[in-house]
């Protein structure tokens, strides 16, 4: 019989713990919102002094 206290005990601090399920949350404290930023045309212009960074072509890597 004793160890059907323990078994008991045991049932009763895991239904204590985890016999609930968590609160919801709510959609509002899961999206943030932030202001977007302006469209910056500089950010996007082309340089052609270092366009030869970003260009990437196996033939003119090697000169072909």
């Amino acid at each position: 019989m004793g160890s059907r206290n323990i078994a008991d005990g045991a049932s009763v601090a895991r239904r204590a713990r985890f016999g609930a399920l968590p609160e919801r949350v709510r959609y509002e404290d899961m999206v943030e919102e932030k202001v977007a930023v302006p469209n910056d045309p500089a950010r996007y212009a082309h340089d052609v002094e270092g366009s030869w960074r970003s260009f990437a072509c196996l033939a003119a890597d090697l000169g072909l």
